[in-house]
C-alpha cells in the first residue's frame, strides 16, 4: 500500500526510469531501431519520469494528488498510443503512411531518389519483437493502463494516517 505522496513519485519514477530503460536497452544493446510510433511512446513516459522525479524532491503535500491525476492522464495517453500502435502492428487499422505504407512505384529516377531519402527506416506495421504473442507495443499498453489505474485510484483515495 502507497501511504505517501513522495513514496507514490518514487515509484512513478522508478516505473518510467524501467520503461524508458527498457526501450533504450531494446534500441542499442539488441539493435531494435524505433518506429515513428515507439518514438510517440517515449513522450509520456519522459514526462512523467521528469514530473514525478520533481514532486517526488519538492512538491507540496496539497498538490500531491493533483500532480498525480496529472500523472494518472499521462499514462492513459501512453496508453493510448501503445493501443493505436499495436493495432497498427496487428493490422486492425491503418498507421500513418509516413511509417506504414509502401511507396507507389517511382515513374522516374528523380522521383525514386526522393522516395528512398524520405523512406522510414522502420516501418510501424511491422513487430520487431514479441514475447507471448505481445509486442513492445502491447506489453507498453497493458503496463500504461495498469499504472494509469492505479495512479488515479491513488489520486481518489489520497492518503491516510
Amino acid at each position: 500500500m502507497i501511504r505517501t505522496a513522495r513514496a507514490a513519485f518514487a515509484l512513478l519514477t522508478l516505473l518510467a526510469i524501467g520503461a524508458l530503460g527498457f526501450a533504450l536497452v531494446q534500441q542499442y544493446a539488441f539493435g531494435l531501431p524505433p518506429c515513428e510510433f515507439c518514438i510517440w511512446q517515449r513522450w509520456p513516459w519522459g514526462l512523467l519520469l521528469a514530473l514525478s522525479a520533481a514532486s517526488a524532491l519538492a512538491a507540496p503535500p496539497r498538490l500531491a494528488r493533483p500532480i498525480l491525476v496529472v500523472a494518472g492522464l499521462l499514462l492513459l495517453v501512453g496508453a493510448a498510443i501503445a493501443a493505436f500502435h499495436a493495432g497498427v502492428e496487428q493490422h486492425w487499422w491503418e498507421g500513418p503512411t509516413a511509417c506504414s505504407s509502401t511507396s507507389p512505384p517511382a515513374r522516374s529516377l528523380e522521383a525514386l531518389r526522393a522516395q528512398l531519402s524520405n523512406a522510414p527506416i522502420v516501418r510501424c506495421d511491422q513487430i520487431a519483437w514479441s514475447l507471448l504473442g505481445l509486442s513492445m507495443a502491447g506489453y507498453n499498453f497493458l503496463v500504461s493502463l495498469a499504472a494509469a489505474l492505479v495512479t488515479l485510484s491513488v489520486a481518489r483515495r489520497g492518503f491516510g494516517a
